[in-house]
């Protein structure tokens, strides 16, 4: 336990306190935008970033991950809180935190595994392209000013580095951030700046039990947007958390990430947040500006609250386009360019997989939908792939007799392959079926398999079935008719 404790929090201290500086200045407008976004006060966003950031650093499956208020749980309260107001969104946030922390004791959290690259790859593209729209706001109608600090605000995000010793260990964003709203400050520009955005908190965050009837109606009113945040808010913190990995070659615990976002949505709700989930820009800028364990974290969370509530009157002072900058640097970092190099090396499905994640989730803001459509279509192209690998070969053996020679997988993509590799008009007395390099999955391979038994006994051929393994004769046996009677008898004569 000291071991890990020294690894997630002590292994990397000045990296996690500038990284986690970082992030929460970066926390801030997104916060307020999201909180806008929902219908609600901007320090429902506020004290959900905090109380996130803070709890999910404690039981969070995944170091150096940033959770905090988002933009793809807002879009799914805006109805509720026009509807039903702030206090039934804190009680369906509540609802969601236990059910994410069900999902985690179910192992929810493995289903990951089934999410193949091309998805990955195209959520993560669409991110990108969504974090660039949503700073194209902050970009239209104004001053040259605000062009030239945002400019002047990637050059310093991607020049900085280069500077002798303090460009390696000083993380370039906050940089960027700090010498963009000195200028401003200093010459009086005027630009919009975070206190535009919404007015800040100025007192710490209470006990806040959500003030709705304890009744069988308001639990029908708060399921389907509870089990909608939940959903949403659990895959957008294991894709993040998979993306993170990736980062930084480390692994995570998906199933303590479930409990984790859990645990943290309940706390927020209770302090008066609203629900979040894992931010994928934000745990970028973490990771590139050297965060790597769970104190930049709890920085990022700590800080945020210390910011907004005791240095309102700086924080509200940073431009927003230095904020702009470091936000587009953020979706430059997170869009894969090599996925487009590699749209002329990869098989067309698995293009097609990756484009269409990313169609779906930036014509719908939907990520969940993006990423179900992206595994759907990939399971589809890899059913009829693995489909097409079953042959069946077959030889005379004897006067009369015929041996066929199954090899592949059998299942509904392959069945109907497999039936029609049979020669039901051949005059034979005997057929042997063998099933050693085959494998029959499911129900409907064991139904093409009946239907090539009853037709060769039909004909008048004595039937073998040899070689099966033991799994496919489990199921075989369970479900399959031809080596019963009674079922034949009931299956041709209709009753």
């Amino acid at each position: 336990m000291l071991n890990t404790l020294k690894r997630d929090w002590l292994s990397n201290i000045r990296g996690d306190l500038l990284a986690g500086t970082v992030v929460a200045l970066a926390l801030i407008p997104e916060a307020i935008a999201f909180s806008i976004i929902a219908g609600v006060d901007p320090k429902v966003g506020l004290y959900a970033s905090f109380c996130i950031a803070v709890i999910i650093s404690f039981v969070g499956g995944r170091p150096g991950m940033i959770s905090a208020a988002t933009g793809a749980m807002a879009l799914l309260m805006v109805t509720l809180v026009k509807d039903h107001g702030l206090e039934y969104l804190l009680a369906a946030s509540l609802l969601c935190g236990f059910i994410q922390i069900a999902a985690g004791f179910l192992k929810l959290g493995d289903l990951m595994r089934f999410v193949s690259k091309s998805v990955v790859t195209g959520f993560v593209n669409a991110l990108a392209i969504l974090i660039f729209m949503a700073q194209l706001p902050e970009l239209t109608n104004v001053t040259w000013h605000v062009y030239a600090m945002t400019a002047a605000g990637l050059g310093i995000i991607y020049l900085f580095p280069y500077v002798p010793k303090v460009g390696s260990w000083l993380p370039s964003p906050l940089v960027c951030i700090v010498v963009i709203t000195a200028v401003a400050m200093f010459y009086g520009i005027d630009v919009r700046t975070v206190a535009d955005m919404g007015e800040l908190p100025d007192t710490l965050p209470i006990f806040l039990w959500p003030d709705v009837p304890l009744t069988l109606e308001t639990l029908w009113i708060i399921l389907p947007y509870s089990a909608a945040l939940a959903a949403v808010g659990l895959l957008e913190s294991m894709m993040t958390a998979t993306i993170v990995d990736e980062l930084t070659d480390t692994d995570s615990n998906k199933n303590r990430e479930c409990k984790g976002q859990g645990v943290a949505n309940i706390g927020s709700s209770l302090l008066g947040g609203m629900a979040g989930c894992a931010m994928i820009g934000q745990s970028i800028i973490n990771v590139k500006s050297g965060g790597r364990g769970r104190l930049s974290t709890f920085v990022a969370g700590f800080f945020l609250l210390i910011m907004v509530v005791f240095l309102d009157e700086w924080i509200g002072q940073i431009p927003m386009a230095a904020l702009v900058a470091v936000m587009i640097m953020v979706s430059i970092g997170t869009f894969s360019w090599d996925s487009i190099v590699n749209l002329k090396k990869h098989p067309v499905s698995t293009n097609v997989v990756m484009l269409t994640t990313v169609s779906v989730v930036v014509a719908t803001h939907n990520l969940a939908l993006g990423v179900l459509i992206g595994v759907l279509l990939a399971s589809l192209f890899f059913a009829n792939k693995i489909g097409r690998f079953m042959v069946v070969k077959n030889e005379q053996t004897a006067e009369g007799e015929r041996s066929y020679h199954v090899i592949g997988q059998v299942f509904f993509a392959s069945s109907d392959a497999f039936s029609k590799s049979f020669d039901f008009r051949e005059a034979v007395t005997r057929v042997t079926i063998d099933l050693s390099q085959a494998h029959f999955w499911d129900i409907t391979a064991v139904s093409a398999l009946d239907r090539v038994v009853l037709k060769f006994r039909r004909e008048g051929a004595e039937v073998e079935l040899i070689g099966l393994n033991e799994a496919s004769s489990t199921i075989v046996d369970r479900f399959g008719v031809h080596d019963k009677p009674e079922e034949i008898e009931k299956l041709m004569g209709g009753h």
